[in-house]
């Protein structure tokens, strides 16, 4: 799947309006004059989307200190983010619930797998103008590095 078509890098970053795991609505325009991540993981409860959440969680701090939004999306239904959130111990970092209707964000960012009904497994980044400066697919089962991530927010 690493071979899954993503949105272009110089395009406009498509807003949305999602709920977070704790039911509060989030949209890309309110985080205008920031640089946002959007990290794609396929599902809750999997190890690899465990650890890719926790990697952002962990660096919070140098996604604040480089004017960063992290923002964890999948398609997953608000009370399973907000379980799966609380059984992480997610202190920071907004998982996003692109459940209905089901992958409109995944879709957007041209990163839904229609055959599994899920996203794919991406990292994309948001430039302080709206426009999309950096991303990445990944296969399903390789969780992304997370330097690789920090050196793209750094630029």
């Amino acid at each position: 799947m690493a071979d899954l078509k993503i949105i272009s890098i110089g395009v406009p970053a498509p807003d949305f309006k999602i709920k977070n795991q704790n039911e509060k609505e989030v949209t890309l325009s309110e985080f205008k004059g920031k640089k946002v991540l959007l990290s794609f993981h396929p599902l809750a409860w999997t190890s690899v989307c465990r650890d890719q959440m926790l990697s952002l969680e962990k660096n919070y701090d140098i996604f604040e200190k480089f004017n960063t939004v992290p923002l964890g999306i999948s398609v997953d239904s608000v009370p399973c983010k907000k379980a799966w959130a609380e059984s992480m111990g997610l202190k920071h970092l907004q998982i996003l619930a692109d459940f209905w209707p089901h992958g409109t964000v995944a879709k957007l960012y041209e990163n839904f797998i229609d055959k599994l009904g899920i996203s794919g497994r991406a990292n994309i980044l948001v430039g302080k103008d709206g426009n999309v400066i950096w991303a990445k697919v990944y296969p399903i089962k390789e969780l992304p590095n997370i330097n690789e991530v920090i050196e793209a927010i750094k630029k």
